[in-house]
Parts: structure tokens; sequence; C-alpha cells
């Protein structure tokens, strides 16, 4: 093939050649807007939680709430997931910053693992009732469904004000009709090696227990999978 080189020919190649740049372009960025937007598509779950959520003391992504998103893709939900934990967070502190991560996120379901930094800061039992029943209830105000997670205290609190605690919980769930998972920690309380060093946090090897915890009670929330 022979080649022209003359101006107009080089000139006109050269449009041709922006063109084709152009057009490849267009069609890369017409695909990422198109997977952006069926990632936005998804129905989504946030994680509203404390350091028990938001992977206190772990390497990155190992936490129970990344080994949610593994779960959700072995057994073909198509649902995204966000993180929204905050390590020392309170109830207070997650029912102030709901109100955003509702509106950004428009969640489906929202899990709820808040209430142990009360505990530990003394917040009175009512206060903590109060932001849960505010939790929930933007939540389903906003038409999504919820998850609460209860938690324990340490027993060095006094099994008296443990069982009042952990009641808030079960009160709330009751009340408002959504489901509980009885304890986050449930089945590793007492074994110390699946602590870290502060015996407060749980480790690596302790968050796939954490998920299963959580899971017999979110999976029956979802949508069928995609193997259905």
């Amino acid at each position: 093939m022979k080649k022209n080189w003359n101006a107009r020919g080089f000139v006109t190649a050269g449009t041709a050649g922006i063109a084709l740049v152009a057009a490849v372009l267009h069609d890369a960025e017409a695909a990422q807007a198109a997977e952006a937007q069926a990632a936005q598509a998804k129905p989504a779950i946030v994680v509203l939680g404390d350091s028990l959520s938001a992977e206190y003391g772990l390497p990155r992504d190992t936490g129970w709430v990344n080994l949610l998103r593994a779960r959700l893709a072995q057994e073909r939900f198509d649902y995204s997931v966000a993180n929204s934990s905050i390590s020392g967070d309170t109830t207070s502190g997650g029912r102030t910053r709901l109100t955003a991560v509702l509106s950004r996120i428009k969640p489906a379901v929202v899990i709820v693992e808040l209430g142990a930094n009360d505990a530990l800061r003394g917040v009175p039992l009512a206060t903590t009732e109060t932001n849960l029943r505010g939790i929930v209830d933007a939540s389903q105000a906003a038409h999504a469904k919820v998850v609460l997670i209860g938690m324990y205290i340490p027993p060095n609190y006094g099994p008296d004000y443990s069982q009042k605690f952990h009641a808030v919980y079960e009160r709330v769930a009751k009340d408002k009709k959504v489901p509980l998972v009885p304890f986050l920690l449930a089945g590793i309380e007492d074994k110390p090696s699946m602590f870290q060093s502060d015996q407060i946090h749980p480790t690596v090897q302790a968050q796939p227990l954490l998920l299963n915890n959580v899971w017999p009670t979110l999976k029956p929330l979802l949508g069928a999978s995609a193997s259905q």
C-alpha cells in the first residue's frame, strides 16, 4: 500500500487518527459510566458500626465486613457493601451521621453494630436505647431493612448491668420488628486466643466466626440470589 505523504494527505490522516482516538476515548468513558451506573444500581448494604466492624488492629480487608462482600459474591447475591464504621463510635455518633449515609448511599439494608462504646463510657442505658430507636426509625423511613446486632459487655461490669444492657437490644428489636443478631462475639467470648492483646478486639482468625454470627440473620432479608 502506497503511503501519501503530501501535506493534504498528512492532515487528512491526522484528522482520521484524532477521530479514531476520540472514538476510543468516548467508548471507554461510556463503558466506565455504564459500569458506575451498574454499581449504583446494585442494592447496597451499609454497616453502621464501631471498631468491631472497622478492622481495628487488623490488616486491611480482613475484617468480617469485607468477608461479607466475599460471601455475597460466593452465594451470588448482587449487593454492594459500604462499611460506615468508625472506631470508638457510639450510638449518638452513628445516629448523627446516619442521615448523610442514607442520603448518599440509599441502602437496601442497614446493619447496626453500635452500643459497646456507650457502655464503656457510662452512657445511660436510656440514651443508648433512644439512639438505637432513632437509627432504626431513620433507616426504615429511608425504606431500608434493618439488622440490629446485640452486644454484651465484659462481666466485670456485673451480671445485672450486663443483662440490662443486652435487654436494650432485645426491646428495640421487638418493638421495631427488626431481626436481632443476639451477640456479635458469640462463640469466641471465652476464648482469649481469639482476641488481640487488648482482649477487646477480635483477631483476624475470629472474623469468619463474626460473619457466621451475622449471616443467618441477614440472608433472609436479601433478594433472590442470581443462582436461583
